[in-house]
């Protein structure tokens, strides 16, 4: 492959076979049938027969050329290790037992209150470098493990320094509504006005959040008790998502419905309802795959309802210390096809066009289309579902992020 010129060189990609993920992707792309036109770290023309004068171009060996895939749901930075946990599970014990005795959730909150900016970041840049070599070029990143004001800002500012230390867009989510700390136990409205809105406040006066996400789960939160957060990023502007239907059925699918949530993630027990109240309010499903396959869950998320309602659906890692320690975005995918019988084509817009709306971001990454962001990778693979079929398999050829190969 030729040198590739800087981001803000016009560069012409030819010779590749493109899925652009731009209204649907095309089940068996044609060798050079399209060619790509960056300049200034965006692309500037898709098509035919572009113009050549002045331009750099990139011979692409016939290789297929995707958007850069979208990790829309992780809890990256974190402190500590939870595979004492999974020995535990092994054995039998529940999840939701573990996390009463003061496991799950909260045994990483006394590892992560621990640890300063310096440390988490050091912590998680290895699981961010996990990604990247898979060509993630856009991660979410959630806070929830410190449980208290500063704590929680010290992961979002870890956050923000990681998007600074690598070629990456970094998108920060408040999850402070994750679990109850011990010295709020039995005061669920407390935690929430105290700390989870309270840290909110603080956290936006700092420009280290982009979204609000909470828990709502019988171990977490109930809607009722989540309600006065989202009305304040309502208020706040903020968009809002929710975990909700993971292990139960609380109706936190539907409540944030009517915030018009960005997204819906986890939905193992999801319902029609819950289908159709998300396709009206336009929220996209984020399956999880990794915490399903961790945690040996048999409820299947209701895919199908999903389809007949024209709800898009994404794959995320969940990246997390207990229930999904995933850093593989190529794993993540094929576990949508063979646990929840998603697609190729389904897995491969479920971590591009759809994991990037499922952002807030459908205008900037996930697709390769006009005044989008260059976020692409070149695979050493000729169809998608060579991508989505093998395992433990990196076929990464150049990670491209805004339009330089990073």
């Amino acid at each position: 492959m030729c040198r590739i010129g800087g981001a803000m060189g016009a560069t012409l990609w030819t010779n590749a076979r493109v899925v652009t993920a731009d209204g649907g992707i095309d089940r068996a792309p044609v060798a050079g049938a399209l060619e790509v036109l960056t300049e200034g770290g965006r692309i500037v023309a898709v098509g035919r027969g572009l113009a050549r004068a002045g331009v750099e171009v990139v011979d692409c060996g016939g290789r297929l050329l995707t958007p850069a895939p979208v990790d829309c749901h992780t809890h990256l930075v974190f402190g500590g290790d939870r595979a004492g946990e999974f020995e535990r599970r092994l054995e039998g014990v529940p999840y939701a037992q573990i996390a009463r005795e003061g496991g799950g959730i909260r045994a990483s909150m006394r590892a992560t209150r621990a640890m300063g900016v310096e440390d988490l970041v050091a912590a998680s840049l290895p699981r961010l470098d996990h990604l990247l070599r898979e060509g993630v070029s856009t991660v979410e990143v959630k806070s929830g493990y410190g449980l208290s004001i500063e704590a929680e800002l010290n992961m979002l500012r870890a956050a923000r320094a990681l998007g600074r230390a690598r070629a990456v867009r970094v998108v920060t989510t408040w999850l402070a509504a994750h679990a109850l700390p011990p010295e709020y136990e039995g005061r669920a409205e407390a935690y929430i006005a105290e700390v989870a809105i309270a840290g909110l406040e603080a956290a936006v006066a700092e420009g280290l959040v982009d979204a609000v996400d909470a828990f709502c789960e019988g171990i977490a939160f109930t809607p009722a008790e989540l309600a006065p957060l989202y009305d304040r990023a309502r208020a706040l502007g903020l968009p809002v998502k929710i975990h909700s239907e993971q292990l139960s059925h609380l109706g936190g699918t539907a409540f944030a419905c009517g915030y018009g949530a960005l997204s819906a993630d986890h939905l193992e027990h999801a319902t029609e309802a819950d289908a159709r109240a998300m396709a009206a309010s336009g929220t996209v499903a984020v399956l999880l795959p990794g915490a399903f396959y961790a945690l040996r869950e048999t409820v299947l998320p209701p895919v199908e309802a999903f389809r007949a309602a024209g709800v898009p659906m994404a794959l995320a890692t969940d990246c997390n210390p207990g229930t999904s320690p995933l850093t593989s975005i190529l794993l993540t995918m094929n576990m949508g096809a063979t646990l929840f019988r998603m697609t190729v084509a389904e897995c491969l817009l479920a971590v591009t066009a759809h994991a990037a709306r499922a952002l807030g971001l459908g205008n900037e990454t996930g697709r390769i289309a006009p005044g989008l962001s260059a976020d692409m990778v070149l695979w050493d693979v000729e169809t998608p579902a060579q991508l989505v079929a093998r395992i433990g398999f990196n076929p990464i050829h150049a990670r491209i992020f805004k339009g330089e190969v990073a």
